[in-house]
């Protein structure tokens, strides 16, 4: 597998619940991974890949997904070079681990959010639940929509912090009324936090896990 990741699998032989789990600018893989045991009490196997732009912030660098300069918006072309590697990554991931691709979540904060939006929306019939934590929805990403049966059958949790000082609450509030206008099931949470995972995120993502992904699928 081309990208350095880290990988949380629970006791058991599987295939079990998946979520694939992106990080954000600046971090790497293991930021997300030590969320795994917390997550609907460590049922699901998480895999958290690394970006592969090196972010320099000191002493040990982090990572990103594509550059980004402040105020300005990303390389479209940039950006559907990080999607591509994501894609093959999760193919690879799939013949890899015992994931049971039928309830697979693509997460992810703030920059890896963006990067769960695009797969999400670009191809929804291969996820059971979109999870997008600090982050805001894509410009223009709305027109690359096509499966819209699908979108309709997401899953949705958006979570956000009402002091975000990296990521305004607004952009937030902006893109969940895109997700609804896309016909997406969104539920939308705010939280006392900043640009952060919040312990009471950490709760009502287990629960909607517990409750839209993790029961048996039955045939029929």
């Amino acid at each position: 597998m081309k990208l350095v990741h880290a990988a949380y699998e629970p006791a058991g032989t599987g295939p079990f619940p998946t979520i694939l789990a992106m990080h954000g600018w600046g971090s790497n893989a293991m930021d997300l991974h030590g969320l795994a045991p917390f997550i609907a009490d460590g049922r699901f196997l998480v895999l958290c890949p690394q970006g592969s732009v090196e972010v320099e912030i000191g002493a040990i660098n982090g990572y990103g997904w594509y550059k980004m300069r402040l105020g300005s918006k990303p390389d479209p072309d940039l950006v559907d070079t990080a999607v591509a590697s994501l894609r093959m990554f999760l193919d690879e991931a799939c013949e890899r681990y015992p994931i049971d691709q039928r309830k697979l979540v693509v997460a992810g904060f703030s920059q890896g959010g963006m990067m769960a939006y695009n797969l999400a929306i670009r191809w929804p019939e291969r996820f059971a639940a979109l999870v997008a934590i600090s982050t805001a929805f894509p410009d223009q990403l709305a027109e690359r929509a096509t499966n819209h049966a699908a979108l309709a059958q997401l899953p949705t949790l958006v979570q956000h912090g009402r002091a975000d000082e990296a990521i305004e609450l607004a952009r937030a509030r902006k893109s969940v009324a895109v997700l609804r206008e896309l016909k997406i099931p969104v539920d939308f949470r705010e939280y006392d936090c900043g640009h952060e995972v919040a312990a009471d995120g950490v709760r009502d993502l287990s629960q909607f896990l517990i409750e839209k992904v993790a029961p048996p699928i039955v045939a029929g």
